[in-house]
């Protein structure tokens, strides 16, 4: 039994460092996963933001870079009253939706999804209770505007009905 075993594991370790010891290839310019419609729809939001209030108040800075070979938007938040978060963004391609994990300096995380198209991101919680056990849901929305600004609504929803509205920026490209 102890022999067998043992020509089990050198066989598999004998595999093991034939397969750490191919050669890894790059993913050439044809070979590109995330470049397909879905995984680009997102793309609009791509890059360095001054963010304000729709009265003009500055709300903070955002920098949305691709990452993972372009499969990946990763949000760096800057708020002007010292806030920080960032977020993944990326296309379930199994799911066939966007999805978002955001986490911030105060611990608080949120998970969204949804889909978006021609500019437009809508992205949404699941269910939860809050503090009066109502059920209610996030939901937040990118609009790319006819000036090149993107509009980010985040609304509290009971139900279809909007509840709250949690933040209302326009993003502007810094130069």
């Amino acid at each position: 039994m102890v022999r067998c075993l043992s020509s089990i594991l050198a066989i598999t370790l004998v595999a093991a460092g034939q397969l750490w010891s191919q050669e890894v290839k790059p993913v050439s310019e044809g070979d590109c996963p995330c470049c397909t419609p879905e995984h680009r729809a997102f793309d609009f939001w791509e890059g360095e933001w001054e963010v304000q209030t729709p009265d003009g108040s500055p709300a903070g800075t955002n920098r949305i870079v691709k990452v993972e070979g372009g499969c990946v938007l990763q949000e760096f938040w800057k708020g002007a009253t010292g806030d920080t978060g960032t977020s993944l963004n990326f296309y379930n391609l199994a799911a066939e939706q966007w999805e978002q994990l955001w986490v911030d300096n105060s611990g608080r995380a949120l998970k969204l999804a949804g889909r978006g198209a021609n500019g437009h991101m809508v992205m949404s919680s699941e269910p939860f209770r809050d503090s009066e056990g109502r059920s209610r849901m996030h939901r937040i929305s990118w609009t790319l505007q006819a000036d090149g600004s993107v509009r980010q609504l985040w609304e509290v929803l009971e139900g279809q009905e909007v509840v709250q509205t949690l933040f209302d920026g326009i993003y502007r490209r810094r130069h």
